[in-house]
């Protein structure tokens, strides 16, 4: 979660040149007082080239991200979208958005998809699953992919958290036919609000790119007021002031996903030792984003001891074991077409387990050797 940690006059360089020059605040036409400052082109151009991608949107949030990368797949009432128990809220709600049904699977210990449960929740109305690299760890993706492959479904990524991190020296969000990014001011790279898609298909991408935008296809033919269009849309847009902040966001992800591992090594070092605590699983060849330390303790009751001793240092935790609740689908029983699937208190019994007994450690670039001392001293009270 450390952008906002490493905003500063970069940012501020490339909003002022909008504002000195440009004075134009919207993603699409008045090129002549823009003066060739296409801020939210930049910042797609440029991530796609970053992440090796061929075609990148921008978007007003990562929420927004999953919703145009499901308005391609052409779904219809009662086709079902298949994703993980433990995400937050906002992958089920683009489903649900999207008219179709959402369907949870169990996860494993990396805390992701399993992949097992994933081949029983697969019925004739499947269309498509989601995949979800949770607090920064890739999912099992060979084995989402040879599944998605073999029944003939679109695999989306929700790469949220997972931005810069690599699978078998792939980056996230480029597995599947498409990768969703959030730009919210916990996340990665931070541009206040905002996501992004990255996409395989030229079609799919116009699609989407008109779709965000209320249909339009920015006809280069004739003006904007009597553009073209094919089908409805709506209005997913990114402002030129968010992409001026990623641009210079952008070039500082190196640097945050290193220094992201370097605390993540520090701190599990530290506390590898202690009695009764395991880390988090990761498929092999993974490069985490590391956003987030997750281990597993006893049980719940030691885990908010843990939260608890945590806080008398001034060291927070992340989620777990404090908000699991907007991130466990059992919980959602406001969510209509989730409970239609299955009688929710009585699903997703080996999540509840994995997540009950999680704790996790927030990941920032500006960690000092102190702090980390701290989360060791207060675990070791506990957990001694």
């Amino acid at each position: 979660m450390p952008g906002y940690e490493l905003i500063d006059n970069k940012e501020f360089s490339e909003i002022s040149q909008i504002f000195k020059k440009s004075k134009t605040l919207f993603r699409m036409g008045f090129e002549k007082q823009r003066k060739g400052i296409f801020k939210v082109e930049e910042f797609e151009k440029k991530f796609a080239r970053k992440l090796n991608s061929n075609y990148a949107l921008a978007v007003s949030s990562g929420t927004a991200a999953l919703r145009v990368a499901l308005s391609t797949l052409n779904l219809k009432e009662g086709d079902e979208v298949i994703t993980q128990s433990f995400t937050f809220v906002a992958t089920v709600e683009a489903i649900v958005e999207s008219r179709a049904v959402p369907v949870c699977t169990e996860i494993d210990e990396t805390l992701n998809m399993d992949p097992d449960d994933l081949v029983k929740k697969i019925t004739k109305k499947t269309k498509a699953v989601i995949a979800v690299h949770m607090l920064g760890v890739p999912a099992r993706l060979d084995k989402i992919k040879k599944i998605c492959k073999k029944y003939n479904l679109k695999l989306l990524e929700d790469t949220a958290w997972g931005c810069g991190a690599k699978y078998k020296n792939k980056f996230l969000g480029t597995w599947g036919d498409m990768g969703a990014f959030s730009f919210d001011f916990a996340k990665t790279i931070t541009t206040g609000e905002g996501g992004m898609i990255l996409f395989k298909s030229k079609k799919k991408y116009e699609a989407a790119k008109a779709w965000h935008d209320h249909g339009h296809e920015n006809n280069p033919k004739v003006p904007r007021w009597e553009d073209t269009r094919k089908s409805s849309g709506f209005n997913f847009r990114m402002t030129e002031m968010q992409a001026a902040v990623g641009l210079a966001q952008l070039k500082k992800l190196d640097l945050i996903v290193k220094k992201q591992r370097e605390n993540y090594n520090k701190i599990w070092k530290k506390i590898k030792s202690l009695p009764g605590i395991t880390k988090r699983l990761y498929p092999p060849e993974s490069k985490i984003s590391a956003d987030a330390l997750i281990f597993f303790v006893k049980d719940r009751k030691k885990a908010v001891k843990c939260r608890l001793a945590l806080l008398k240092e001034g060291i927070s935790t992340k989620i777990l074991p404090e908000a699991y609740t907007w991130h466990f689908a059992k919980e959602w029983t406001h969510i209509k077409n989730l409970k239609k699937n299955s009688p929710l208190k009585k699903s997703f019994n080996k999540s509840e387990i994995l997540i009950k007994k999680s704790v996790s450690l927030p990941i920032f670039v500006n960690f000092s050797d102190k702090q980390i001392f701290k989360i060791e001293k207060a675990l070791r009270n506990i957990l001694k």
